[in-house]
């Protein structure tokens, strides 16, 4: 279909309830989506694209027809859409990667020897289930403990028929299994052993504690004190596990709290999980940053709960999320559980999900990289000005101390670093006192004015201009420029109390703040302060220079050109005053040397 077909077939849909499915010329899904109300929501895709963001424009363009599903509810509608993402896994759809579900742990009592292992999901085959637990990591810990706790086998040996036939391995010589692959050992109490193992992981602490000590009593009273002794170990072991609570009845967590975070490149959504108020696991997806964190959050809630066929009693949000009551109303659906969908506000379960948020923002900065970090500053600084991203950035800002020594300096940023091998300074000329505008009007007509000679230092073209000052400062640039018939963007920095930059302000007047956005603020902070300290130290050393030649003049025979001599070969006011009258003849005529050394040498004097 062409654009217009697409745009067409859009006005003609109904206004209700439903999904939309895109599809690229290949007929291959890229995007699946809910609607409210079909006609609208799918007719804004072919309107107004300027407004859409590049990832949306791109999409867009890919899409060759499209197909919807109308649905009876909206309930019906977000059931059909998160399946068909589960389905399609379409490349536009912000996806979980991992897909994997919760794994359990199995056990068969109608075998011979059950044995206990771990499977990724459940399966009718009359085989008793226990978890999920957690991720596979969370899963295995479980069974570990059981083992570890009740010294079963965890090897490799088949049960009955690898029994007596070798010597016992070296778990059972490192006490960490009975050795039920031993001739003296029976079926019985393997069985026996087993059925302890269920009751734990039903969460039959005290039982199983209980029968053990049982055992322990009956062996002493026969006098078999070795056996007395591993089942007293055994009990100790069964107490310490029942304290930790390691095992839980088929339970993941009665409340999950989700996190979000963003860096300046990459987006997190995390998952942890708790019970009774302790840490179980965590579970998170690091993605490309979305055009919605809500509707980003909101798809990728549906698809974990849907993949992981278990939900909570309760889960703590970061922000409110799109059909929130129709998504705990699929849950009850679904799990048969009720869940309660929580957007804290103070507390305990606000500062949970802070923990949430900062583990989120942990995963996505590790994976952001550094290029990547500084490209996605500059695009944003680009979006924010209405601007491409700007790679070659350039600030102004004027020192002067009671409108003497006025300088300028010129600070040069590519691709988000300073390039100290393009920085300028200016020595301005013909200023009367304090002038900071007409400062600002002279620096820029040099810089440019060598720009348009193509003098070498000075051709490349900068993105983007930074003036040190706000509107009115601003606007003395582009006229300087203008005068020049030369056309850049330029913005004032704007200081807050502090002197940092809270904001830049066009020369119309317009203030964009970059307060809200910490990489921005950083690097706009960091360009203020090179550019302000480079003139500084410009500025100091002007000074200084003529503060010391000034204690020069008036010396009978020293001029201009016999000052910076005695300057560079002395270094300083100082060593020219400790010189000697043999050390100032060997550079100045003897008259000249002589009216030096009465100068620090007044009559009277050593």
């Amino acid at each position: 279909m062409t654009f217009d077909q697409l745009k067409e077939k859009a006005r003609s849909l109904p206004l209700a309830p439903g999904v939309y499915i895109m599809r690229d010329k290949s007929d291959k899904v890229i995007y699946v989506g809910k609607a409210k109300k079909l006609k609208n929501r799918v007719s804004q895709y072919f309107v107004d694209t300027v407004s859409h963001s590049p990832k949306t424009r791109i999409m867009v363009s890919k899409i060759d027809h499209f197909d919807v599903i109308i649905a009876a509810s909206e309930f019906e509608a977000l059931v059909l859409e998160c399946s068909l993402i589960k389905r399609y896994m379409p490349k536009y759809n912000i996806l979980l990667k991992d897909d994997k579900g919760y794994p359990y742990l199995r056990l068969d009592m109608r075998e011979a020897y059950p044995k206990l292992t771990m499977v990724s999901k459940l399966a009718n085959d009359g085989a008793g289930y226990f978890g999920p637990y957690g991720s596979r990591s969370v899963t295995q810990n479980v069974l570990e403990a059981i083992h570890s706790t009740l010294k079963l086998p965890n090897c490799s040996r088949e049960f009955p028929r690898d029994i007596g036939k070798e010597r016992p391995c070296l778990n059972y010589h490192m006490n960490q299994c009975t050795g039920w692959c031993m001739a003296d050992k029976t079926q019985q109490q393997y069985r026996q052993t087993v059925e302890q193992a269920r009751q734990l992981l039903l969460g039959n602490y005290k039982g199983v504690a209980d029968e053990i000590r049982g055992q322990m009593l009956e062996a002493s009273e026969n006098l078999e004190f070795e056996r007395a002794a591993a089942l007293r170990d055994r009990l100790n072991a069964v107490e310490q596990l029942g304290q930790k609570q390691t095992v839980t009845a088929g339970v993941l967590a009665d409340t999950d709290v989700v996190g979000y975070a963003e860096t300046e490149s990459k987006a997190c959504f995390a998952v942890l999980h708790f019970r009774g108020g302790n840490l179980l696991d965590k579970d998170y997806e690091v993605f490309s940053l979305p055009d919605d964190k809500e509707a980003a959050v909101s798809s990728l809630i549906k698809q974990y709960y849907i993949s992981r066929g278990i939900a909570p009693k309760q889960v703590l949000l970061p922000f409110k999320i799109e059909d929130d009551a129709l998504f705990a109303q699929f849950l009850q659906q679904q799990f048969g559980v009720t869940t309660k969908l929580t957007i804290p506000q103070r507390g305990e379960k606000m500062r949970l999900v802070e923990l949430a948020n900062k583990n989120a923002f942990e995963e996505a900065n590790r994976v952001t990289g550094k290029e990547e970090r500084v490209s996605a500053t500059l695009a944003l600084l680009g979006k924010m000005l209405n601007m491409a991203p700007p790679a070659r950035i350039e600030s102004f800002d004027i020192s002067n101390i009671s409108g003497t020594d006025i300088v300028a300096s010129m600070v040069v940023f590519c691709d988000g670093k300073p390039k100290s091998a393009d920085y300028k300074r200016f020595k301005l000329e013909g200023m009367a006192g304090q002038d900071d505008y007409g400062a600002m009007r002279q620096v820029i007509q040099r810089r440019f004015t060598h720009f348009k000679a193509g003098d070498k230092g000075f051709e490349a073209a900068p993105d983007l201009l930074l003036i040190d000052g706000g509107i009115n400062h601003a606007n003395v640039a582009v006229e300087a420029l203008s005068e020049l018939d030369l056309h850049f963007p330029v913005f004032g920095m704007v200081k807050d109390d502090r002197h940092r930059t809270r904001a830049l302000v066009t020369p119309e007047g317009e203030e964009i703040s970059i307060c809200n956005q910490q990489a921005v603020f950083a690097l706009i902070g960091n360009i203020q302060e090179h550019t302000h300290n480079f003139a500084i130290r410009y500025h100091r050393h002007l000074r200084s220079k003529r503060l010391q030649y000034s204690q020069l003049d008036g010396i009978v025979g020293i001029g201009a050109k016999r000052k910076q001599l005695l300057l560079k070969t002395f270094k300083s006011l100082t060593n020219i005053g400790m010189a000697s009258i043999d050390e100032l003849e060997r550079i100045l005529p003897r008259d000249a040397a002589a009216a030096v050394y009465r100068h620090f040498h007044p009559e009277g004097e050593g």
